[in-house]
């Protein structure tokens, strides 16, 4: 009889999963899940409310990233009441978006995986975590939570509140940004750029070279990719085309709106999470691991290989090192922990751009806003992947039907993939140990679920 391998929770990551690996009669791998059973029920439950309430309710879909779901619900409710905030009022938005990226790249990277890459994969789980980053590296650790609070400390200031934001309204934004704020603001972001520019650097020389085998190995597959671009096929966080890209570098671009029509949700019985995937393709869905159907990714890694280039130069100068040495697509798992460094470079730069503008302190923050039936859809780029809020309302301006796909849905599916790569190629014979399957939990944070 064979046995199955309980992995749960799995740790240090931003949710509540666990991974089920099934082995058969010889004590290898047969099959493996990933379980999420999580339920929030947010489409649902916002039916019937007056729509511009929404965005204040659908930021507790995530304590992470609030800032992505307040603002794809604006958008979306724009949308509904055919409104086109600001021009300010759209700059304020962006700037707090791409802002908060910096807060969540930092956590991830420092807080969640640099634990596997600092202390080890096969070091003792009692110290494999943040506590043993301090233990370790006291001074680099007192930098990180020095950096991530003066980014949390930023929003805040600004907006009110960094978790749960309210600041963003229908049509706009809530408050204008004095001189004084963009001043602060501005050499705060100069000087996350410069830690953002050190993290690069320390990554590439301290821990990537020492995990070259595992991150060309560990839970890779080959699948397609899903992100955001402008209309000169650059990276961005806040508005563009979404493009597809196969896994063959073959590019679909098409506008939000017509998500619909390029994408679908399969359901399977041993998860509550849906599992995207692209039926502009034309081929189905399947997770076979030899020839997968329709399956895509998002997220940074998935970011960087759709865009053509980064508009900003730091960023682009990483990219290009990244792609000299990667290729385009770059299909490694745990390569989305480098290019979740070259989005931080990228965020902070963006930021720096929008905050120099001087007309950000404009006080004509919002637009005219009559509430009345229509369908919106807004979308951003969360640090999880893209995020699609699609609603629709009634002659009240309330809502009655509702469609979300979180960043990390978009992922389920290559996620199961990659955890049975994994463990497949970990697991023989029925010999494991704790270090094995934590190597096998290293390719889901890659995803940063």
């Amino acid at each position: 009889m064979g046995k199955v391998i309980n992995i749960q929770p799995i740790t240090r990551i931003e949710g509540h999963a666990r991974i089920a690996i099934h082995l058969d009669d010889t004590g290898n791998v047969s099959d493996a899940f990933l379980h999420i059973m999580s339920l929030r029920g947010f489409e649902k439950f916002i039916e019937g409310r007056a729509a511009e309430e929404v965005p204040r309710i659908v930021n507790r879909i995530c304590g992470i990233c609030p800032w992505m779901h307040h603002l794809a619900s604006n958008k979306a409710v724009d949308g509904c009441f055919g409104v086109t905030p600001t021009p300010t009022g759209h700059k304020l938005r962006e700037v707090c978006q791409v802002m908060a990226h910096i807060n969540d790249k930092i956590l991830h990277f420092f807080f969640l995986a640099a634990p596997d890459f600092v202390l080890g994969p096969d070091s003792d789980y009692s110290v494999r975590n943040v506590i043993g980053i301090v233990k370790q590296a006291p001074e680099l650790a007192a930098q990180v939570v020095k950096m991530r609070q003066l980014g949390q400390m930023m929003l805040e200031k600004f907006a009110g509140k960094a978790i749960h934001p309210i600041a963003g309204v229908v049509g706009g934004f809530a408050k204008p940004m004095s001189e004084e704020e963009r001043q602060s603001l501005l050499a705060d972001t100069r000087t996350l750029l410069d830690f953002a520019l050190f993290s690069m650097d320390y990554a590439k020389t301290s821990v990537f070279p020492r995990y070259e085998e595992a991150i060309a190995t560990l839970g890779a597959i080959n699948t397609g990719f899903l992100g955001t671009v402008d209309d000169a096929g650059a990276l961005r966080l806040y508005d563009g085309h979404l493009r597809l890209m196969k896994a063959d570098g073959t590019l679909t671009e098409f506008p939000v709106g017509q998500y619909d029509k390029y994408l679908s949700e399969h359901v399977e019985s041993w998860t509550y999470g849906k599992l995207p995937y692209a039926k502009c393709w034309n081929e189905g869905f399947s997770m076979d691991l030899d020839a997968p159907k329709g399956v895509y990714r998002a997220n940074t890694l998935a970011r960087i290989n759709v865009a053509d280039h980064i508009a900003t130069p730091h960023a682009q100068a990483e990219l290009e090192e990244f792609r000299e040495k990667f290729g385009r697509p770059a299909q490694g798992t745990l390569l989305y922990h480098w290019a979740r460094l070259i989005e931080l470079v990228y965020a902070c730069e963006r930021s720096i751009e929008l905050l120099e503008q001087e007309d950000i302190t404009d006080s004509n923050i919002r637009a005219k806003v009559e509430p009345g039936p229509g369908r919106g859809i807004g979308h951003v780029e969360a640090p999880r992947g893209t995020l699609i809020h699609d609603y629709t309302t009634d002659d009240n301006g309330c809502i009655v039907k509702a469609n979300m796909i979180v960043g990390t849905t978009h992922n389920i599916a290559p996620m199961n993939m990659s955890v049975k790569e994994a463990a497949t190629s970990l697991i023989k014979d029925g010999v494991y140990n704790e270090g094995l399957l934590n190597k096998v939990e290293m390719a889901v944070r890659a995803y940063d679920p």
